[in-house]
């Protein structure tokens, strides 16, 4: 274990020392920063979270949300290097809930087994272009909105 650690931490001072992984982590951070303030006003947003090199993301939310302990979140999944729209639950058993209600659901289509941090993940954008960046923006903001409002309409037909 110390071996594996030590050699994971040597390719980690020598990908640095590149300057890469900086670059891209701080060009991805801001851009997430830059989807929160673009975020329509029609719902609140949550503090922006950095994760560890795995996920980054800012969270949403409208009152029947809140009222319901769910929100949205607008995740960069760093592993795949995308943009996603996760549905979560305030805790464990109002995920557990939800699962229930969304697992046979169009948007959770061929997942069998519940996220470890979501009810559903739904790909915004899966090829990141900072060249294209306005065009990319629009498209993820309009993907966000209408599939919370989907997801939000199915949920309130099944109350």
């Amino acid at each position: 274990m110390d071996n594996d650690i030590s050699k994971s931490l040597e390719i980690y001072k020598e990908q640095l020392a590149k300057g890469d992984i900086q670059r891209a982590y701080i060009a991805l951070t801001k851009y997430i920063v830059e989807l929160k303030t673009k975020f329509p006003l029609e719902y609140k947003t949550g503090n922006i979270s950095f994760g560890y090199l795995d996920i980054t993301y800012f969270p949403f939310f409208n009152d029947y949300l809140r009222e319901h302990k769910l929100k949205f979140g607008i995740v960069l999944n760093h592993s795949k290097l995308q943009i996603e729209l996760w549905l979560m639950g305030r805790n464990a058993s109002v995920q557990n809930e939800y699962w229930t209600i969304l697992k046979k659901s169009k948007w959770n289509e061929g997942i069998t087994q519940m996220p470890i941090y979501s009810v559903l993940e739904i790909c915004l954008e899966d090829n990141i272009d900072f060249s294209n960046k306005d065009t990319m923006t629009e498209c993820i903001l309009e993907k966000a909105i209408r599939y919370a409002k989907e997801i939000e309409i199915y949920l309130k037909n099944i109350e």
